[in-house]
Order: C-alpha cells, then sequence, then structure tokens
C-alpha cells in the first residue's frame, strides 16, 4: 500500500490545525496558511469547500487515497442507513486509525507504520493490512516483542489524548477492544468536517 510522504506541516497549516498531533507544533510562528499571508481571499465556490472537506477528512485518517474514499462510500451507499454515517464509520473503523485512537502510536502515520511493520494483531492474529476494517468485539494488540519499542510505551503513556467511548484500553497488556460501532458525536476530530459534503463531492465526481 502507498504511504503518504508529502508535506504534513504544509497541510496542517492550511487547516490551522495541528491535525497530524506532531511534537513539534507546525503553526507556531506561522499565522497564516500557505500563500495567504493576510490577503483577502476570494469567496470559494461549492467545489472548493467540498474539497477542502474532502482534504481535511484524507488529512484526519491519514492521507489515505482518493480510490479508498470512493470504495468506502460505494460501500456505504449498498448499506441501509444514513450513507454519510456508514462511510465515516468504515474510515473510523480502518485498523490504523483504531491503533492511533488507542494511543499505540502518537501519530496516525505511526500507527501506519506499527501495522504494516508487523506489529499489531488482531484477536492473537498478526494483520500488517492498514485499511483492515475492525468490527465490535475485536481485540487489537501489540505484539509482545514490540511493547518495548519506546515510542509505543511513550505514547500509551501520554495522558494529553483520551480513549473514544467506543473503545477500551488495558494499557498494561497494550491491548484494546472495539466495544461498540462508533457514533459520529462520539468521535474526536481535531476539527470540523463536513461529512455529507465530502459524500456530495464524490459522488459528483465518481
Amino acid at each position: 500500500m502507498v504511504r503518504y510522504t508529502g508535506p504534513k506541516n504544509r497541510i496542517a497549516r492550511k487547516f490551522g490545525v495541528n491535525i497530524f498531533g506532531r511534537a513539534r507544533n507546525p503553526l507556531l510562528h506561522k499565522a497564516n496558511p500557505p500563500g495567504q499571508h493576510g490577503a483577502k481571499r476570494k469567496k470559494k465556490s461549492d467545489y472548493g469547500m467540498q474539497l477542502d472537506e474532502k482534504q481535511k477528512l484524507k488529512a484526519i485518517y491519514g492521507m489515505i487515497s482518493q480510490k479508498q474514499l470512493v470504495r468506502y462510500y460505494k460501500e456505504a451507499l449498498q448499506k441501509k442507513g444514513v450513507t454519510s454515517h456508514l462511510f465515516l464509520r468504515r474510515l473510523e473503523c480502518r485498523l490504523d486509525n483504531i491503533v492511533y485512537r488507542l494511543k499505540f502510536a502518537p501519530t496516525i502515520f505511526a500507527a501506519q507504520q506499527l501495522v504494516s511493520h508487523g506489529h499489531v494483531y488482531i484477536n492473537g492474529k498478526k494483520v500488517d493490512r492498514r485499511s483492515f476494517e475492525v468490527r465490535a468485539g475485536m481485540t487489537i494488540s501489540v505484539k509482545a516483542k514490540s511493547q518495548q519499542m519506546g515510542l509505543v510505551k511513550d505514547s500509551v503513556a501520554n495522558t494529553s489524548r483520551d480513549i473514544p467511548e467506543y473503545l477500551e484500553l488495558d494499557a498494561p497488556a497494550f491491548s484494546g477492544k472495539l466495544m461498540s460501532e462508533p457514533h459520529l458525536d462520539q468521535i474526536p476530530f481535531p476539527m470540523p468536517v463536513n461529512i455529507a459534503m465530502v459524500c456530495e463531492h464524490i459522488a459528483h465526481t465518481n
């Protein structure tokens, strides 16, 4: 799977949020988004606003690809329920994201690496596919040898991030469980995202 290696700090500054949770805040000494420098900008079109919302969502979930977004949206369309909620739930239940939410990694990108390098287990079996869909009742754990990694130990010990209520963490065991499917109002977004607008954008461009 392709890993994003582009300019993370520039994306964070664009939206005015330390979106990737980096230790060195990219917003410091950067009062304006890239290219703005205090100048007034034209009002964005509906397409431009939809595109911004999509870019926010992609960034929150580790710069996942357009292809994956489209696939999750089409999967949501085929199910009963509110499409935008089902679409978001699929994103939230990606294995790399669950690893990040459980604080096994300090950033979503570190979580992606933990998974792809084989450090994460689901119900006792190694899973190295970042997009793996975690379902309610599944147990997510860090491999015994990997529990001694400084990055993992420091992240689990970090008290600045809370565990969402749909997850349960057993910190001493480096293990967690998805207790229930996440609801929209339970997901800890670092900034507001209009999910319905993202869905509209995908529907009109694919």
